[in-house]
């Protein structure tokens, strides 16, 4: 069965003003699509092709002969986590139990906010910055290109796109502006609670 490009939960005007339809018709339309599409002339007749998308990530994880596959894999999967990760006036209060436990670890909201924000201005080049769980506990990270949490045995909560195709339209290079938008109007606190209540 072919992998293919999971719809967006939301309107590709959903997000506007702080991510614009340009940039969906651009970053999932063409980008997403690409590396889904690559996905699968790469896997092709091979035993991939039947495998879930996580489990051909961990398969080709640290292979460098499947590189090429592993990069597609994990930015599919990456992308697909982003999108739910957002939506139409985001932002907000975080919900009880996630609040709790992110005061708990990093002392207040505004302090994980920052801790997202300097992840993403320090991933030099392309990548992403994470909210995750490690053996258990919250940890801010972040992934240069293709790389992702769940090919180091970490549950991820929460992701930020820091490619410039994810912002350059609306932002330029104004990647520290771009973070905090995310943050503040557009991240889905839900989704986060919902997958913390799930691995943790």
């Amino acid at each position: 069965m072919a992998f293919e490009l999971p719809p967006l939960p939301y309107a590709r005007d959903a997000l506007v003003p702080y991510m614009s339809e340009l940039t969906l018709d651009l970053h999932y339309g063409k980008h997403h699509q690409t590396y889904v599409t690559n996905l699968n002339n790469l896997t092709k007749e091979t035993p991939l092709a039947a495998m879930t998308l996580d489990a051909v990530v961990r398969e080709t994880a640290g292979d460098s002969a499947r590189q090429g596959i592993f990069n597609n894999a994990a930015q599919v999967w990456n992308h697909t986590f982003y999108w739910n990760g957002m939506k139409k006036n985001g932002g907000g209060a975080l919900p009880g139990a996630l609040e709790a436990r992110v005061k708990d670890t990093f002392g207040s909201v505004d302090a994980l906010k920052e801790a997202l924000v300097q992840a993403g201005i320090t991933q030099f080049g392309s990548g992403w910055a994470w909210l995750v769980l490690d053996n258990g506990v919250l940890k801010v990270t972040k992934t240069g290109n293709a790389d992702t949490p769940i090919a180091h045995g970490q549950y991820p909560l929460l992701t930020i796109d820091v490619w410039e195709h994810a912002y350059y339209v609306d932002y330029q290079n104004r990647r520290p502006d771009f973070l905090k938008a995310v943050l503040e109007h557009l991240v889905n606190w839900e989704f986060v609670a919902e997958r913390l209540a799930t691995g943790g």
